[in-house]
């Protein structure tokens, strides 16, 4: 009996600024984002890219990939994408533009890739407030006068 339909595996999800695709249809991430680093807040990103590659899977299926704020329960941006995959030797790329994400808070983000409402993978990203030299981080009080 040949199975219809499998689950697929994620093979990978990154967040980059950019995803071009050369000529010869291998794609290039630009700009590999470890965490996202602001001047202050709040700040509106344009927008925020993902690439999910899916494998070793067969038929069609729906991707879901979420942005979570830091207390776990908002949900910033999301975004549903149907693929298929006609036979578990091949793969699907997916490439996920959030656009005009607004982040209001510091702290941990999540982002969440599901297929078919099942959880894929869960990972954090940072967003750090970095004020631009000579200028106090936010919450820090003024010089005392002398």
């Amino acid at each position: 009996m040949d199975p219809t339909r499998i689950l697929p595996d994620l093979q990978c999800s990154v967040l980059c600024e950019d995803v071009r695709q050369e000529a010869n249809g291998n794609f290039i991430l630009i700009g590999v984002i470890n965490a996202i680093v602001v001047p202050g807040l709040p700040v509106t990103a344009g927008r925020v890219i993902f690439f999910n590659r899916w494998t070793a899977g067969l038929g069609r299926f729906r991707e879901t990939l979420r942005l979570v704020a830091p207390d776990q329960a908002t949900v910033l941006s999301k975004r549903e994408v149907n693929f298929e995959l006609p036979h578990p030797n091949g793969h699907a790329i997916n490439i996920a533009v959030l656009p005009n994400v607004t982040f209001h808070v510091p702290g941990t983000y999540f982002v969440e890739v599901l297929v078919d409402d099942v959880m894929k993978i869960r990972y954090p990203v940072n967003l750090v407030v970095l004020p631009p030299q000579g200028q106090p981080a936010p919450g820090t009080p003024p010089p005392a006068e002398t």
